[in-house]
C-alpha cells in the first residue's frame, strides 16, 4: 500500500559526472521522480549537476541546483520542509549526504523520514569492519582481512596476510583511493592516500583473490521481505580488474545453475539483513580451483550495475524501487509474464554485453592500466543472439574508429612474444591485443593462465579470428556467400568487412541484402508495465517485430557512450527532442546504445532500438520505420559521423543541411566564408609536413594553436611556442593526409573568450544570452569556467557577436541550434569557431535563462519560424556561474594543468544574483572550498590554515595588471602571501606584501612542505607554456591535488575566486530553488 504519512520527498542527485559516478544515477534519479509523482509526491530535487535532464525544471516540482554538501542541505530542508529522504537513487553522493545528515542530527531536528534504506542498516553495508562481522554471523564467507585507522597499521596487517594485498577505503566509490599493492612501498603510498580519501579515515587491508571469478547479483526487496533476482552478471575480467572497467555478460554465459542458486541464496540473506526496500548489487568472487565463493561487497543503492541490468533485462530497477520506498509491494505491480512481480524470474533469449570506454589518450604520461580503481569515463551496451555477434555489436558502438576487433594500432605488425608481454597486465586495449595474439596462434591455454579470461571467451574470439583469416584468402574481393552468411551472424560489420578485405562497404551491404541477410529486430519486454517493449536486431533470427504505419513518425540518433567532450549533454538534447515531438503529435524512435542514460529509458521516447549508432544498423532501421525524416545534430559528433553517409543513401536529415555542418568543420570553406563575409578570424594556416608548418608558423608567429581537422573536445590541440615543439608535435602527429591536414591559428594572448549558443531558422536568430569564459582564450571551453550572463563584455562587443551570429547562421541556412565562439583581443571580436549543431552548453543556457533551447530547435527543424515561437530577449537577474571538474585524482602522474584539449568529465552551476557569489558557489560544488570563512562551511577541511594563499606567477609581464589586483585583494581581505623567489620580488615593487618561500630545490622550508603541513589554504600557480620549466610547478599543483588542498592555474580563475571570496566572507547566502530564479526573469 502507498503510504500516507508522507506527501513530500527530497532526492538527492549525484553531482557532477565524475569517473566511477556517472549519468547513470541521472537515469535512476530521473526514473524515481516520475514514479513518485505518479503516486501524487511532491518532490524537491537537490543536484549541482546542470547538464543532466535530471535538474530541469519539469522533473521534479522544486528543483535546487546547489553545492552537495551539508550546510546547504540544512537550508534546503529548513526551507522547503519535506516529510522524507530518498537517499539511495544518487549514488555515493547521495548516499553519504543523507548518513551525514543522520549523523549531524539535521533529520531529526526537521523531522524528515528516511524512505527505501535503513541508514543503520547502510553503516553495516558501508562500514567495512560492521559489514564483516555481518556476514560472519550470516556463515558467508569474506576474503581474510583487516581494519585500520594508520599507514603503521596497516603494514602490520599485511605483513600477516602476506602481498599481494588490496586496500579498500570505507564509504568512497568507483574504487577510489583503493588499489593492489605488492609491496610495503606501495602500501605506504596508497593507504595514506585512501585514509585521506575515506569519510571514517577507515581502511580495509584484505588477502588478494586476484584471478577469481567476479559476478554480480542484482536484488529487489519490499516491505514484506518478497525477494527477487533481477539479473545475474558475469565479469569476463577477472577480480583485479573493477567492475566499472570490465567486460560483462548478462545472464551468466560460464556458470553453472548450482553456483547461481548459492549465490542468489547469499544474496537473499545479506539483502534481508541490510533491510534495503527497493535495489541492491551484490558482488561475489569464485575461485574456480577449489570452489571458495566469497562475497567482495554489496551496494545497498542503484548503482552503475544497476542501470546495466535494468537495460539488460527491461526491468526498471529505479522506478519499481522508488515506488517500493512509497510503501507499494511487488505484488502490487504488474509483471507482462506471471500476473505480479513477486513472481518475477530473469528470461530472454539473448546475450547481452557491456563494454566500457576509457579516455587514456587525454592524459599526458598516464600509463594505460586497469586496475582496482575505475578509468572508465563511459560504457556501451549491446544485445544480440549469440556471444561473438554482441561481442562484435558492442566493438562497433564503441566509436572509436574501429569496427571490429583485428588490425587496431599495429598490434597485427608485433610478434607473439611482444603481444604476450603485453598480455601480463589489463589495460583498455587487451581484448584486441588478444585478437591479434590469438591470429598469431597464442595458445589459449598460455593466454588463460596470464589474463585469467576464461577458454569458453578465448575460443570464441579464436574461432572469429579463423573465419577472419579464411576471408581473407582472397583480398580485395567479397567472400564466398556462405562466408559472408557466418561472418554476418557472427556480428562482423560491413564497414569492418570492407576495410580488411578492400572493398567498398556499399558492396558488401548490396551482396549481403541480396542473400537475404539482414536484421532482425526482436523484442525485451518492460516488467512492472504493460505493452510495453524496446528492440535489439539480430542476423541469427527473423524480424519478430512490426512498425507502425503512422505519417508523422521522426527518428532521433543518440550520443553512443560517454566520453570526454561527449557528455550527458547530448543525451539532454535528443531526449527533449522526443519530448517536444511528442507534444507536437509525433511518433518518435530512439537509436543509442549507453545504458548509463535517460535516452535509452523505455518511456523517452514511442520506441526505443537498441542499436550501435552506425551507418549499417541506422539505415536498416530506417528502412523498417520508414520515418518522416532524422535528428542528428543532438547527438554531438556520433551521428554527424554518418550523418553525410545517411544522406547519400537517400535519408531525410532534418534541420542544418548536411553541406553547412561540413562548411562549418572545414577550416578552409568556414574561413572563405568569413572572409566573404567581412568577419576576422585569428590568421592561420595549414599543413601536411613539417615543411609546411614551419613555413605557416614562421608567417603568422609564435605561439600558434595547432590541431588535426574534425575533432570534439579538442582533441590533439596544443599550444606551440617555438619550432622544437613544433618539430614534437608534428612528429607525433597521426592520421595526416592532404583532405585531413594539420590546421594552425595565431594564438590570441590574454584575449577573452566567450561563446554564444543560439536558435535559427535560417533567416533570424535568437540568442538567450552570451557566456563569458572566466579563463583566457587557450583554455577548452569545455573546460573553463564560464559565467552567463556575462559581466564585463560591453554593449558594443554584445552587438557585434549577435550581428555576427546572425550573419553566419544564414549564410550557413542554420535550422535549429547552432554554437559559436568568440575571442575579444584588444577591443576586436574574433570568429574562433562555429558549430550548427547541439552543444555542450545548451543545458546551461536553458536553465540559467530558462529557454528550453532543444525543444524550441525541434519546433523549427519541424518547419515553424522563429516569429512563430514569439521569443522576446530576457532581463535575466541573476548570474549562473559553470565549473568544470577533472579526473585527476585517478591519474597521480598528470600535471593538472589546462589546455585547449578538453580533460573534464563533467560540470557543476553555482546560481546567485551576485555574479562573483555565483562563481563562488561553482567551485564550492565542485568540491573547492574557497578560504572565506572555513570556518564556517560545513566539508571544508577544519586542518587547512585559513588566512595564508601561495603565489607562484609565470606571466607576469603579459598580465601584470591582473597578477598586481589578484595580490592586493587577498591582503585587503587579511590573507597573507607566501610567494616564490621571483614572484615575491614583483610583488615588492608592486607595493604588495608578502612573504618569500623557498622553490623546491632552494632551501627549506619549501613550496612542498607548506603544501603538505597544511600551512597554505589556497594555491595559485600559473604554468608556463614551455615544457621544460614546468616539472617545478608541476609537482606543487600534483602535491595540492593529493593533500586536498584549492588550486588555481590560470590568473583570470585567481581574480575570480578573489572576488567570490570576497562575496562569501559577509555570508553564505541563502538558497533559492531553480523555478525562483526563473519567475524572476521579465522580458526586456
Amino acid at each position: 500500500m502507498k503510504r500516507d504519512d508522507i506527501h513530500k520527498v527530497l532526492i538527492i542527485g549525484s553531482g557532477p559526472i565524475v569517473i566511477g559516478q556517472a549519468c547513470e544515477f541521472d537515469y535512476s534519479g530521473t526514473q524515481a521522480c516520475k514514479a513518485l509523482r505518479e503516486q501524487g509526491y511532491k518532490i524537491v530535487l537537490v543536484n549541482s549537476n546542470p547538464a543532466t535532464i535530471m535538474t530541469d525544471p519539469v522533473m521534479a516540482d522544486v528543483t535546487y541546483i546547489e553545492p552537495l554538501n551539508l550546510g546547504r542541505l540544512e537550508q534546503i530542508i529548513d526551507k522547503e520542509r519535506p516529510d522524507a529522504l530518498l537517499p539511495n537513487l544518487g549514488g555515493q553522493t547521495g548516499l553519504n549526504l543523507a548518513c551525514e545528515l543522520n549523523k549531524a542530527g539535521i533529520l531529526e531536528k526537521y523531522g524528515v523520514k528516511v524512505i527505501g534504506v535503513n541508514l543503520d542498516a547502510i553503516e553495516r553495508g558501508e562500514d567495512r569492519q560492521i559489514f564483516k562481522d555481518t556476514m560472519l554471523g550470516l556463515g558467508i564467507d569474506t576474503p581474510r582481512s583487516d581494519i585500520t585507522y594508520s599507514v603503521e597499521g596497516a603494514e602490520k596487517i599485511a605483513d600477516s596476510l602476506g602481498y599481494p594485498v588490496v586496500v579498500r577505503p570505507a564509504y568512497t566509490m568507483g574504487g577510489a583511493g583503493g588499489g593492489l599493492v605488492y609491496n610495503v612501498e606501495e602500501l605506504r603510498t596508497v593507504a595514506s592516500r585512501g585514509l585521506e580519501l575515506s569519510m571514517t579515515h577507515q581502511c580495509l587491508i584484505e588477502e588478494s583473490i586476484l584471478g577469481w571469478e567476479e559476478l554480480e547479483v542484482e536484488v529487489v526487496r519490499d516491505s514484506k521481505n518478497q525477494m527477487i533476482a533481477i539479473c545475474f552478471i558475469e565479469n569476463i575480467d577477472a577480480v583485479g580488474v573493477h567492475t566499472g572497467d570490465s567486460f560483462c555478460a548478462a545472464p551468466f554465459l560460464t556458470i553453472d545453475k548450482k553456483l547461481e542458486d548459492t549465490l542468489k541464496d547469499q544474496a537473499f540473506r545479506i539483502v534481508e539483513s541490510i533491510g534495503v526496500i527497493g535495489g541492491t548489487n551484490v558482488q561475489f568472487a569464485h575461485n574456480p580451483k577449489d570452489g571458495r565463493v566469497v562475497i567482495i561487497e554489496i551496494n545497498p543503492r542503484t548503482s552503475r550495475s544497476s542501470a546495466l541490468a535494468s537495460k539488460a533485462t527491461g526491468f526498471p530497477i529505479a522506478l519499481i524501487s522508488a515506488k517500493l520506498a512509497a510503501g507499494l509491494t511487488l505484488d502490487e505491480i504488474p509483471y507482462w509474464r506471471d500476473g505480479t512481480l513477486e513472481k518475477y524470474t530473469p528470461s530472454g533469449d539473448y546475450v547481452v554485453l557491456k563494454f566500457a570506454r576509457w579516455a587514456f589518450e587525454k592524459f599526458r604520461g598516464v600509463e594505460d592500466r586497469l586496475g582496482t580503481q575505475m578509468k572508465a569515463v563511459g560504457e556501451v551496451m549491446s544485445i544480440g543472439k549469440t556471444f561473438k555477434e554482441t561481442f562484435q555489436k558492442a566493438i562497433r558502438g564503441l566509436e572509436n574508429s574501429r569496427h571490429g576487433l583485428g588490425f587496431a594500432k599495429d598490434f597485427n605488425r608485433k610478434s607473439l612474444p611482444e603481444l604476450m608481454d603485453m598480455l601480463r597486465h589489463a589495460t583498455s586495449e587487451r581484448y584486441f591485443i588478444l585478437y591479434e595474439a590469438l591470429r598469431k596462434g597464442a595458445d589459449t591455454a598460455k593466454l588463460e593462465e596470464l589474463t585469467y579470461i576464461k577458454a569458453y571467451f578465448l575460443e570464441q574470439m579464436k574461432e572469429l579470428v579463423e573465419l577472419e583469416e579464411r576471408m581473407l584468402e582472397t583480398p580485395g574481393k567479397l567472400p564466398s556467400d556462405e562466408l559472408l552468411i557466418r561472418a554476418k551472424k557472427d556480428g562482423f560489420s560491413d564497414k569492418y568487412l570492407a576495410k580488411i578485405l578492400g572493398v567498398r562497404e556499399a558492396d558488401v551491404r548490396k551482396k549481403r541484402t541480396e542473400l537475404g541477410v539482414v536484421e532482425g529486430w526482436h523484442a525485451v519486454p518492460v516488467s512492472g508495465k504493460d505493452n510495453t517493449f524496446y528492440y535489439y536486431s539480430t542476423y541469427n533470427a527473423p524480424d519478430a517485430s512490426v512498425a507502425s504505419d503512422a505519417k508523422k513518425k521522426i527518428m532521433i540518433l543518440g550520443g553512443g557512450p560517454n566520453r570526454i567532450g561527449q557528455g550527458i549533454e547530448f543525451d539532454y538534447c535528443c531526449v527533449h527532442a522526443a519530448l517536444a515531438l511528442r507534444e507536437q503529435g509525433y511518433e518518435t524512435i530512439m537509436v543509442n546504445c549507453n545504458p548509463e542514460t535517460v535516452s535509452t529509458d523505455y518511456d523517452s521516447s514511442d520506441k526505443l532500438y537498441f542499436e550501435p549508432v552506425t551507418l549499417e544498423d541506422v539505415l536498416q532501421i530506417y528502412a523498417k520505420e520508414k520515418p518522416a525524416g532524422v535528428i542528428v545534430q543532438f547527438g554531438g559528433q556520433t551521428p554527424l559521423n554518418i550523418a553525410r553517409d545517411l544522406s547519400d543513401a537517400g535519408v531525410k536529415i532534418l534541420g542544418t543541411s548536411i553541406d553547412s555542418i561540413d562548411i562549418a568543420e572545414d577550416r578552409d570553406l568556414f574561413r572563405k566564408m568569413m572572409d566573404k563575409l567581412g568577419i576576422p578570424m585569428p590568421e592561420s594556416g595549414m599543413a601536411i609536413d613539417i615543411g609546411e608548418a614551419i613555413s605557416v608558423a614562421a608567417s603568422i608567429g609564435y605561439p600558434i594553436m595547432i590541431r588535426p581537422s574534425f575533432v570534439l573536445g579538442g582533441r590533439g590541440m596544443e599550444v606551440i611556442y617555438d619550432e622544437a615543439m613544433l618539430r614534437e608535435y608534428v612528429a607525433k602527429a597521426v592520421g595526416v593526409t592532404p583532405d585531413r591536414p594539420l590546421l594552425l591559428d595565431r594564438f590570441l594572448r590574454n584575449a577573452l573568450e566567450c561563446e554564444a549558443d543560439a536558435l535559427s531558422d535560417g533567416k533570424s536568430v535568437y540568442i538567450p544570452a552570451v557566456m563569458e569564459h572566466v579563463e583566457l582564450a587557450g583554455v577548452h571551453s569545455g573546460d573553463s569556467a564560464c559565467l552567463i550572463p556575462p559581466v564585463s563584455i560591453d554593449a558594443e562587443h554584445l552587438a557585434t557577436i549577435k550581428a555576427y551570429t546572425t550573419k553566419i547562421a544564414e549564410a550557413l541556412h542554420v535550422c535549429g541550434l547552432m554554437n559559436m565562439q568568440y575571442a575579444i583581443e584588444d577591443g576586436k571580436v574574433y570568429v574562433l569557431e562555429a558549430n550548427p549543431r547541439a552543444s555542450r552548453t545548451v543545458p546551461l543556457v536553458s536553465k540559467v535563462c530558462n529557454t528550453q533551447m532543444a525543444r524550441l530547435a525541434t519546433r523549427l527543424m519541424l518547419g515553424e519560424k522563429l516569429e512563430d515561437l514569439k521569443l522576446r530577449d530576457k532581463v535575466i537577474p541573476h548570474y549562473g556561474a559553470k565549473e568544470a571538474v577533472f579526473p585527476f585524482e585517478k591519474f597521480p602522474e598528470v600535471d593538472p594543468v589546462l589546455g585547449p584539449e578538453m580533460r573534464s568529465t563533467g560540470e557543476v552551476l553555482g546560481l546567485s544574483e551576485n555574479y562573483a557569489f555565483a562563481f563562488y558557489k561553482s567551485q564550492e560544488a565542485a568540491g573547492t572550498f574557497l578560504p572565506a570563512d572555513l570556518a564556517s562551511v560545513p566539508g571544508a577541511d577544519s586542518s587547512v590554515s585559513p588566512r595564508k594563499v601561495l603565489i607562484s606567477i609565470s606571466e607576469k609581464d603579459s598580465l601584470a595588471a591582473q597578477a598586481v589586483e589578484v595580490g592586493k585583494a587577498f591582503v585587503a581581505l587579511g590573507f597573507k602571501i607566501l610567494a616564490t623567489e621571483g614572484t615575491a620580488e614583483f610583488y615588492r615593487k608592486a607595493g604588495v606584501e608578502c612573504e618569500v618561500i623557498a622553490k623546491l630545490n632552494e632551501g627549506r622550508p619549501n613550496v612542498l612542505d607548506v603544501i603538505l603541513n597544511r600551512q597554505v589554504s589556497l594555491v595559485i600557480n600559473t604554468p608556463t607554456g614551455r615544457r621544460d620549466s614546468r616539472a617545478d610547478d608541476a609537482v606543487i599543483r600534483k602535491a595540492s591535488i593529493k593533500y586536498r588542498v584549492p588550486y588555481i592555474t590560470t590568473l583570470a580563475a585567481a581574480l575570480a575566486a578573489v572576488k567570490g571570496i570576497k562575496a562569501a566572507s559577509s555570508g553564505r547566502g541563502g538558497v533559492k530553488s531553480l523555478q525562483e530564479y526563473h519567475r524572476a526573469i521579465t522580458e526586456a
